[in-house]
């Protein structure tokens, strides 16, 4: 489920308001989406970015959340390893102070079209080995991405396995038919890929959810709907029949794959 909280816009007041009716809910909120870019090299952008940044770090530790997730940031301009020393700098000195006083985990998602170079094992290789065994920092699993990236996701898992602190559960359909015609980068623009939900598309389950199972893992899992055949997703303020459908559909399917926890 997701929720939108902006830290500017809640007091004390209404943050134990959202807090009590999530609650009564019976609802778990694993992150809280904080989208930017922290090394954007325009000094007013970045110092806008690291400000709300921080805010929701400050917030997930009021209302109990145990991440923010999003991109790591990045500086196209400049090469990787600049990139990520500057990522290094900018969070050791705007975050981490708060996240270690509010037990808040900073988790990167593999967008790649966002300000992030966390996309995928490369780019977490370099940010993991920079920033060392600092705690503060994880990923927020999201298969999907890494398939249409044509990465394997499932040994990804394996190989950063204890960096996993959040998983988005959403699949990726490569349309090959077009990829056979047009290639990766049509000249019509013609969509080669769209997301799923789970089932409906590329990642291997089994094998994911087994890395997940051999390493133990009991962080939070979250199935996204952001498929085409369920949509829209709202009417009139509510969601429609379709939408919830496309999480029923993906929740029958996934449920004879996730391993029950361990006691």
């Amino acid at each position: 489920m997701q929720l939108r909280l902006d830290p500017n816009q809640l007091d004390d007041n209404r943050i134990a308001a959202i807090k009590d009716k999530i609650a009564k809910a019976g609802i778990y909120v694993s992150s809280l989406a904080c989208d930017g870019n922290h090394i954007d090299p325009d000094p007013v952008l970045r110092e806008r970015q690291n400000n709300y940044t921080a805010k929701c770090i400050e917030l997930c530790g009021k209302m109990g959340i145990p991440a923010i997730g999003g991109q790591s940031g990045t500086d196209r301009a400049k090469p990787l390893q600049q990139q990520v020393d500057e990522i290094v700098r900018v969070y050791s000195e705007k975050y981490f102070p708060l996240a270690e006083k509010n037990k808040v985990k900073i988790l990167w998602e593999p967008y790649a079209g966002g300000p992030n170079i966390a996309t995928g094992p490369v780019g977490w290789e370099a940010l993991f080995k920079a920033f060392q065994n600092v705690p503060h920092v994880g990923l927020q699993f999201d298969p999907s991405h890494l398939v249409w990236q044509f990465m394997d996701p499932v040994q990804a898992a394996r190989d950063f396995v204890d960096k996993i602190y959040d998983v988005h559960l959403k699949d990726t359909e490569i349309l090959w038919h077009v990829v056979r015609r047009a290639g990766i980068q049509p000249v019509n623009n013609e969509r080669w890929w769209r997301f799923r939900v789970p089932g409906y598309g590329s990642v291997d389950w089994k094998g994911f959810f087994s890395v997940l199972s051999e390493a133990g893992y009991s962080g939070a899992m979250n199935i996204e709907n952001e498929d085409q055949f369920y949509y829209p997703t709202m009417e009139q303020g509510n969601f429609t029949e379709q939408y919830k459908r496309g999480f029923h559909v993906a929740h029958e399917f996934l449920k004879t794959l996730v391993p029950p926890l361990k006691a």
